[in-house]
């Protein structure tokens, strides 16, 4: 079997690269940086029959009408709204998939804004670069807080238990009935309403879908508590950039936490340079521990851990 691995953060870990030749010596990398558009993902996968690919690597009709020979697709990471999975069915081609893979990473991350918003790192750290010479800023704890997680899957379910020596509240919003780890937790399940009511710091971890799409637009940004932090570590398209950003700008919102952007890089730089804005370029996942455990999964999905739809997974 012919393999090629299109993701460069893959190909840029000297481990990575190791194992992947070594199980598949004939396999082609990705450089680092080496980023493919699809006429040349099409040339660059002529010959191969399977192909480790992430976020950057969608799949169209086009491409696999031009790949004949291309029968597996292993996903590098847990993001998968880039693949239409009736199409993969359509055409008989497996994917690998390990879900949660990731999940530590991120939930770390989602703890670091959490921490980072209510005390105000982002303006704080603004004004020292200016020579400001700020001498106090009054932010609030982390515990005790009213802690609201929309999304309950592997990441949000391990961010609950980050939480749990900070003695907050935490309330639970997904469409998936998680009782038993509710209840294991003391999470308090919650519908849509009551999250944007009475959370004082949210945190999103949904995927992209014509339900979440957008959901968190103009209106239900207004609705949020008036000191709320707003953090999302999962995808763009789930918030109106635009709103957010005009909201933040006149007070409306106190502040947010930005890991993921509908374009990216990101490139609003009227809301990046906001002080009460904290934003990374969708390192969510980019720890080293984090990146080789994906990256071996990824060569484990080449063979095994095929899966219709990863979206069924809890």
């Amino acid at each position: 079997m012919r393999v090629a691995c299109t993701v460069p953060s893959f190909g840029a870990h000297r481990v990575l690269r190791a194992e992947l030749l070594a199980a598949y010596p004939d396999a082609k990398i990705a450089a680092p940086g080496q980023y493919l558009g699809e006429d040349e993902l099409i040339e660059w996968l002529a010959d191969c029959d399977a192909v480790i690919g992430g976020k950057d690597t969608p799949v169209t009709e086009r491409m696999l009408d031009a790949l004949p020979r291309l029968k597996v697709i292993s996903n590098f990471g847990v993001g998968t709204d880039q693949h239409d999975f009736a199409l993969l069915q359509r055409r008989g081609i497996r994917f690998g998939y390990t879900p949660g893979v990731n999940k530590r990473s991120v939930a770390e991350l989602a703890l670091c804004f959490a921490i980072s918003g209510l005390r105000g790192i982002s303006e704080m750290n603004a004004a020292m670069r200016a020579a400001e010479r700020p001498r106090h800023n009054l932010g609030r704890l982390l515990t005790g807080r009213v802690v609201g997680i929309h999304g309950c899957g592997h990441i949000g379910k391990d961010f609950a238990q980050l939480l749990a020596p900070f003695g907050c509240t935490i309330l639970a919003c997904d469409i998936k009935d998680y009782g038993g780890f509710y209840r294991e937790h003391g999470i308090t399940p919650v519908g849509f309403d009551e999250l944007i009511e009475r959370s004082e710091v949210i945190s999103l971890h949904l995927p992209v879908t014509p339900l979440t799409r957008n959901l968190y637009n103009r209106e239900t940004l207004k609705r949020l508590r008036p000191r709320c932090l707003l953090i999302n570590t999962c995808r763009g398209y789930i918030v109106d950039e635009a709103a957010l950003r005009d909201l933040l700008i006149d007070g409306t919102l106190f502040a947010a936490c930005f890991d993921a952007f509908v374009e990216e890089p990101a490139t609003d730089d009227r809301l990046l340079g906001l002080r009460n804005f904290l934003s990374t370029p969708h390192i969510g996942a980019s720890a080293e521990e984090s990146r080789l455990a994906m990256g071996r999964a990824s060569i484990r999905g080449l063979s095994e851990n095929a899966v219709p739809d990863p979206r069924d997974f809890p």
